[in-house]
Formats: structure tokens, C-alpha cells, sequence
């Protein structure tokens, strides 16, 4: 599809403002469901681990679709897709305030809202890199903190409304809230040209003439029934002259309309041969595709930082995204007060995931710091902080430890840097599909694992130093490969500007 010139300001400010919101909206109480999952604990008498599913999936099944996600942008828009998606977000939430049990929630809360966010995310991405080229990367960053904006207000505000309105009136309430995503939607005008052609068609005209059988579909369809009408109509004229004895009139219809019949069924063979001839090579030119693609991908494999950056990614989610869920129940578990509650920890997580961000992000542009080993150092820093969670036994520890843990989640910002400096750009797109995918498993599998572990020992200590290890273990094996391997990669792989890492990881969610 072509798209006008991007205009770097102008209603692209009013699109970084919709796209803003929509992320505060949408991924607000999913972000913020360590507060709900307490009164979900309370409600349906479950284990932590079977309970901690609707969670991690609400925020793993967008990562896991990404590629559906982004098939429907590039199909749809980002305005249908948009509104849509605000329906599906808000009739999730609204859905789970009259779950009868888990497992509806599951499925209202944990796929539903959860795919709704993947396709919003993508959506406000696509459509902000459209309207951005020179300020793309200041533009993303401002619609990506809306999550974390959001994580900050909703932990508050959901506590706030289940204590007034009891839990299902917060859902109904917070569902409510996110119809205001059809608003957002409506102002994202389309950036292309009326007359454009479609995709389909480009492709099409690269096939030889005599194989593009599809532009006279319906035409071949026409000539097709109507040589059978034709056939059906000498049939039935035959069998009337017979039955009249007219043997005359019979000879007639026989003598030319079998020479006819037999040209028109001729060039009806070949036209269906051609186009069995164009399906077989489409077949064949797909195929080959899937076997380059299947190729690349054991040859990205192949490189030794990017299996350990898989690896770390990997184990990063796992053990990584459990504090924001866990963290006010493991401050229950712990005994600590609701008095001493200053302000909720996950909105302590929220606000510093956002300046650690921005401060990541800025580090990372400095040409003196290597990218990789910035990202290596943020994950053994959080493994330690993760292990140190067990011995925090008042607010005020458990504050600190949130708030370092949140700083280091920021490090999602340099993620791109890494994966561009590790396969370079050309296959950052398909190196970056793989890892969101498993980055996306890890985080529907780790707050199970955490729940399952209490539900085991009655404790979180045991849980938290399996999701430090995780963590650490993730750090040291990217540090070992890396190590050999980074003057190398240094050589072939200059490191691009960090605005283009955005968009094009943005553009491929």
C-alpha cells in the first residue's frame, strides 16, 4: 500500500496524543491485575497458580498472536482495527465482572482482553510510524509510556473502586472506561492515497500474462455456465425430436453444434489447464518461500548471541513479569499492613518501568556504552533484586525492591538495540517475531510457575529464588556467548540510529 509523505507533526501530534491513551486504556488493568488478582484469590477459593493463568495470559496472548495482530493491521487499518479491538477490550472486562468461576475468566479476561490489547498495541504502533519518519522515535516513546502511565493510575484506581463498589463493580466500571478506545479510534485517519493500489494486485502484475488467469475469473466463470447451458439445451432439444419423430430436424441439430461443442469444450480444457498451471507454480513459488524462511531461521539459530539472547529473553519473562502480578499478595503474605500502604507497589512498578525507559534509552544512544552488555547488566541486576525479595518483610523494603525491579523492566527499550546489534537489520524482522513469540510464552508461563510454587510451600521464598535464578542464569549464558563473539559482530554490524530500530521492530509486531 502507498502512503503520502509523512508529515512529522501536523495530525500526527493528534495520533501520538489517541495512540497515548489507547495504551493507557487498554493495557491499564492488565498491567495493574496483581490488585484484582488478590480478590480473585478471596472470590473463587482457588490456588495461586491456577489463579495467576488469567494474568500471564492477558498479557502473553497479545505477544504470542503478534503475527495475526499484525496480518489484521496490514489487512484492516489501524482505525477498524482499532474499534473493533476497543469492543473486544471492553466487553472482555465487562464479561469477567459476572465470571462464575476461573475458568471463565480465563477466557474473558485472559484471551479476550488479552488479544484486544495485542491488536490495539499494534494498531497505535503501525499508524504512529506512518505519520512519523524524522521524529518516529520520539513519538514512539511517548506512546509507549502510556502502559506504563496506565500500570501506575489503574493499580490505585482499581483498589479504590473494589473497595467502593466491590470487585464486580470495579470491572464493570474499568470495562466502561475503555469504550473510550472507540473515541481514540475514530481520530485515526488513514495516512494514504484514495487511488492506491491494493497489494494484491502488485503481485499479480509481476506474473507473465499468459499464467494471470485471475483477472478473467469471472468472465471464464460466464463462458464456462454458459456452455453447459448450452450442452443441457441440445440435450433437451434432441430428446424432443426423437420423441416427435422429427429425424430430420435431428440431423441438423447434430451436424454443426457438435463442431461448436467440441471447439468450446476444447478452449474450456485449456483454460482450466492454465489455470491449474497458475496454481501449481503460486504453489510452488509459496513453498519455496516457506523453505527460505525455514532456512533463515536455522541460520539465525545458528549464530551463538542470538540462541543466547532466545535464552535469555526467554527466562527473562519467566521470572521477570511475576512481581508485577504477585507483588501485593506476597506483601500479604508477608504480613505488612494496609495502613502502611503509602502507594500500591505495582503502581510503584509502573512508574519507575517508565523512567527506567527513558533512561535506558538514553544510555544506549551514548556511543561509549556497549548495547549488550547494558542489557546483560540490567538482567543480573534484577535477578539479585528478585532474590532479595523473600528477606523484605515491611513495606518500605519491598517498596525499594519494586521500584528496582521496575527501573529494570525498562530494559524492554534497548531490547531492540540488542536483537539489531546481534542479526543486524536486514533480519531484524524475522529475528524479532521469534523472540517476541517465546517472550510471550515466557510471560503466560511464570506467574503460573510462581503460584504453583506457593501453592507447593505454602511460601514465596522458594518462588522468587527460582525466578532470580531464572533471571541470572538468562544473564550469565548471553555474557558468555557474547564475550568471545562482540568484537565481530562490532566489525559487520555498525550500530544504526535508535529510531530506526523503532520503527522497524514497531512496524513488524
Amino acid at each position: 500500500m502507498e502512503f503520502k509523505k509523512s508529515p512529522d507533526g501536523g495530525w500526527g501530534w493528534v495520533i501520538v496524543l489517541v495512540s497515548f491513551f489507547t495504551q493507557f486504556l487498554c493495557y491499564g488493568s492488565p498491567l495493574a491485575v496483581g490488585v484484582l488478582y488478590i480478590e480473585w484469590l478471596d472470590a473463587f477459593g482457588e490456588g495461586k497458580g491456577k489463579t495467576a493463568w488469567v494474568g500471564s495470559l492477558a498479557s502473553g496472548v497479545g505477544l504470542l498472536a503478534s503475527p495475526v495482530c499484525s496480518l489484521c493491521v496490514s489487512s484492516f487499518g489501524a482505525r477498524p482495527v482499532t474499534i473493533f479491538s476497543g469492543f473486544m477490550v471492553a466487553g472482555g472486562l465487562m464479561l469477567s465482572s459476572f465470571a462464575p468461576n476461573i475458568y471463565f475468566l480465563l477466557f474473558s479476561y485472559g484471551i479476550v482482553v488479552g488479544l484486544g490489547c495485542g491488536l490495539l498495541y499494534t494498531a497505535t504502533v503501525t499508524i504512529t510510524c506512518q505519520y512519523f519518519d524524522s521524529r518516529r522515535g520520539l513519538a514512539l516513546g511517548l506512546i509507549s509510556t502510556g502502559s506504563s502511565v496506565g500500570l501506575f493510575i489503574y493499580a490505585a484506581l482499581q483498589r479504590l473502586l473494589i473497595e467502593f463498589y466491590g470487585l464486580d463493580g470495579c470491572l464493570l466500571i474499568v470495562g466502561a472506561l475503555a469504550l473510550n478506545i472507540l473515541a481514540c479510534g475514530s481520530l485515526m485517519r488513514p495516512l494514504q492515497t484514495s487511488d492506491c493500489p491494493l497489494p494484491e494486485k502488485t503481485a499479480l502484475e509481476n506474473v507473465p500474462d499468459r499464467y494471470s488467469i485471475y483477472n478473467e475469473k469471472e468472465k471464464n466463470l460466464e463462458e464456462n455456465i454458459n456452455i453447459l447451458e448450452k450442452n443441457y439445451t441440445r440435450e433437451e432439444i434432441c430428446k424432443s425430436t426423437l420423441a416427435n419423430g422429427d429425424w430430420k430436424q435431428e440431423s441438423l441439430l447434430h451436424k454443426n453444434p457438435t463442431t461448436a461443442h467440441t471447439k468450446e469444450t476444447e478452449t474450456y480444457k485449456k483454460k482450466v489447464a492454465e489455470q491449474t498451471y497458475f496454481c501449481t507454480q503460486l504453489a510452488k513459488r509459496k513453498w519455496q518461500l516457506y523453505k527460505n524462511y525455514c532456512g533463515e531461521t536455522v541460520a539465525l539459530f545458528k549464530n551463538k548471541v542470538f540462541l543466547a539472547l532466545f535464552v535469555a529473553i526467554f527466562l527473562f519473562d519467566i521470572g521477570g513479569f511475576p512481581p508485577s502480578l504477585l507483588m501485593e499478595d506476597v506483601a500479604r503474605s508477608s504480613n505488612v499492613k494496609e495502613e502502611e500502604f503509602i502507594m500500591p507497589l505495582i503502581s510503584i512498578i509502573g512508574i519507575m518501568t517508565t523512567v527506567g525507559k527513558l533512561l535506558l534509552g538514553i544510555l544506549a544512544d551514548f556511543k561509549w556504552i556497549n548495547t549488550l552488555y547494558l542489557y546483560v547488566a540490567t538482567l543480573i541486576i534484577m535477578g539479585l533484586a528478585l532474590c532479595a525479595i523473600p528477606f523484605a518483610k515491611s513495606y518500605v523494603t519491598l517498596a525499594i525492591l519494586s521500584g528496582i525491579v521496575g527501573f529494570l523492566t525498562g530494559n524492554w527499550s534497548i531490547f531492540p538495540y540488542v536483537t539489531t546489534k546481534t542479526v543486524g537489520i536486514e533480519k531484524l524482522a524475522h529475528a524479532y517475531g521469534i523472540l517476541m513469540f517465546f517472550a510471550g510464552l515466557g510471560s503466560s508461563l511464570g506467574p503460573p510457575i510462581v503460584g504453583w510454587f506457593f501453592d507447593w510451600t505454602q511460601t514465596y521464598d522458594i518462588a522468587f529464588y527460582f525466578s532470580g535464578f531464572c533471571v541470572l542464569l538468562g544473564g550469565f549464558i548471553l555474557l558468555l556467548a557474547a564475550l568471545p563473539l562482540w568484537d565481530r559482530c562490532n566489525k559487520q554490524l555498525p550500530k544504526p540510529a535508535s529510531a530506526t530500530f523503532l520503527y522497524k521492530v514497531a512496524s513488524n509486531v
